[in-house]
This record gives structure tokens, sequence and C-alpha cells, in this order.
């Protein structure tokens, strides 16, 4: 292995593959990207052309078989994670996989196995987890500066829905976006859900519902150490991309506020206003996208644990799955039904 910097593939090279290439060769030094596989070959290109990325494919086996290449990012569709697990870990490369790895158990559980088996790093793309808010809020709740927990409230909700195509093969609202929120409610009370209570419809989008799937919900969270939660969720915010949370504790509460382009307040006699809040979660998450996979960086090239582990990306799923079915059932769901 290179002493300066570790040689990391990237399989993948639409939207979340630039971005993480682009932090590869211009914010994390430790890391060169030197391969990019993607079966769109000219994106793949224009990536390393931007990038300084030495080789490109459109096949993703040439870089599992560089063996000058260490890890591996799989930045691909979700259909192809899971397979990509396996055969990376098979290859031998340590792999950091966007999410979901699957939107089933089972090939989530046969990918997990591989990478057991192979001895590799396994990292899952939660990137809000490096949000500097949020982290702000986990700090003060596993310092006990709040106190114990008592409620945890997040709001997430996104400006626009995306393309019917996508709706379609996204595995549903729960497994899609609501995915993050579950990871979330995990990450900032530091404990398990047991049981899940979902109330949805179609109020955005009637085509939507004719896809089989919802665009408003909330959801109600049952922790194990007695912690009440719910998440807020709507495919449609017209003012904006609104991510906020709070929790709180017998000793206070701690929340977060939108992230806006600027701090400026307009004050006239007909109003005092603002600017809207970031509209897109590529703009509102920039630095975290930068902060995960310089973690996965650090975690590989000094051969300690990954914060966000396979099991981390398994859980979600659950929750997601168990929402489905209490959506479907009218009735709460516990976690144990699912796994």
């Amino acid at each position: 292995m290179n002493r300066q910097r570790l040689n990391i593939g990237i399989i993948g090279a639409g939207r979340i593959g630039r971005v993480h290439a682009e932090t590869l060769a211009f914010r994390v030094p430790e890391a060169f990207p030197m391969a990019v596989a993607d079966v769109n070959h000219e994106a793949a290109a224009a990536v390393a052309d931007r990038c300084g990325i030495p080789k490109v494919s459109a096949d993703y086996r040439d870089v599992l078989n560089d063996s000058s290449i260490q890890a591996v990012l799989i930045c691909s569709s979700t259909a192809t994670h899971a397979d990509l697990v396996v055969e990376a870990a098979a290859a031998g490369k340590h792999i950091f996989c966007e999410k979901p790895v699957d939107l089933t158990l089972a090939r989530i559980d046969k990918a997990l196995a591989a990478v057991s088996k192979a001895g590799v790093k396994l990292q899952i793309g939660f990137n809000r987890r490096f949000d500097a808010n949020f982290a702000r809020v986990r700090q003060a709740v596993a310092s006990g500066e709040v106190g114990t927990p008592h409620r945890l409230h997040i709001i997430s909700r996104d400006p626009a829905p995306p393309p019917l195509a996508y709706v379609k093969v996204s595995g549903g609202m729960f497994l899609d976006m609501t995915i993050h929120d579950f990871d979330m409610a995990r990450f900032l009370i530091g404990d398990e859900v047991e049981e899940v209570y979902t109330a949805a419809g179609v109020l955005v989008d009637p085509e939507i519902g004719k896809a089989g799937d919802v665009d408003t919900a909330v959801i109600v969270l049952r922790f194990r150490n007695g912690v009440i939660g719910t998440i807020d969720n709507s495919r449609r915010a017209v003012y904006g991309y609104d991510q906020r949370a709070e929790v709180l504790g017998d000793k206070g509460s701690i929340a977060t506020a939108n992230c806006y382009p600027n701090q400026a307040t307009v004050s006239t006699a007909e109003s005092v206003r603002r600017d809207l809040p970031l509209n897109f979660f590529m703009d509102r998450y920039t630095e975290s996208f930068a902060s995960e996979i310089r973690a996965f960086v650090e975690a590989v090239a000094g051969d300690k644990p990954v914060p966000v582990t396979g099991a981390d990306g398994r859980i979600p799923v659950v929750m997601g799955l168990a929402a489905r079915k209490s959506y479907d059932e009218r009735r709460p769901v516990r976690l144990s039904e699912i796994a």
C-alpha cells in the first residue's frame, strides 16, 4: 500500500459519484482517485478529466481487478449495490457503499456475510451523520447536556418530488427518503427502535399513489429506552429543502434550524423576512459528503473501525419495511416482526 496515499476506485459516475470523486481529488490529500468506471463511458471520462483520474472504464471489473487499488466507492444504482459489495469483498477491496445496500434483507445479509468473510471494511453512505448541526445534537444527547432524552422530532421534507420513473424503482418513500431519517433517529438517540406506527397518504401527486407509493407521512418511533420519536416527511415543501431536528430531555432541549444561502434579514414597515432555505440536498449537505469520505479514508488508512457499519445500513431498511407494513395494515409494527 502506498504510504502516502490510499488508491481508490469509483464505480458509478453519476451525481454522487462525481461528488465523491471531487472530494478525493481536491479535498482529501491522503487518498488518490485511481480509477472510475461507469457503463456510460462518456460520463466516466468526464469525471476523470475533471478530477485527474488516470484510469477510465465502462466495466467495473477493471476497477476490482486492479491490484493497485485498495478501496472502492460504490456509487452506482441501488439495484447493483449488493452484488458489487460481494464482488468487491471477494477482490479484497475495502468498501464505501451508498445507501441502501439493497431493498431486501436477504441480499443485504449476503453482502454483509461476504464482507465479514473477506475481512474488509464496509462503510455505508449515511452522510447526514457527518453534518455539523446533527453532530452537535448527538453530542448534546451523548454528553448528557440536555439530560435524559424524552422526545425526538425530525422534519425532513423535499422541495419537490422526484421524477415518477425514479419513484417506481426507488423502493418507495420509506426506503428511499425516510431511510435517512431512520438512521438519523438511531444516531441522535443512540439507541434502537422497537416499534413504528405510520400514518401516510398521497397528498402531493396522485401519480405517486398510482405507482404504489406515498408522498406524505408521520411515523411514530418507540425506542427501547422509552424515547418517543416522530418523523415528519413530505415530498414537497414549496419553500425549500426542510431539514430540522429536535431532542427534548429532562434538562433541556436542542434543536437545529434549516440552512440558508445567507444570514441576512430584511426588515421593513411591511414585514421582516429572509431568503428561502437551500433548495437542494447537494447544497445542504456539501460538507457532510466530504466528511464521510474523509472518515472512510482515515478508517482504512489507519485500520480503524468505520463510523457507519454494515449493520447501520441494515437496520434502517428493517425500519423502512416495518413502516410500510404499518401503513398497509394500519397498526403499530414491531421491528422483530421484520428482522
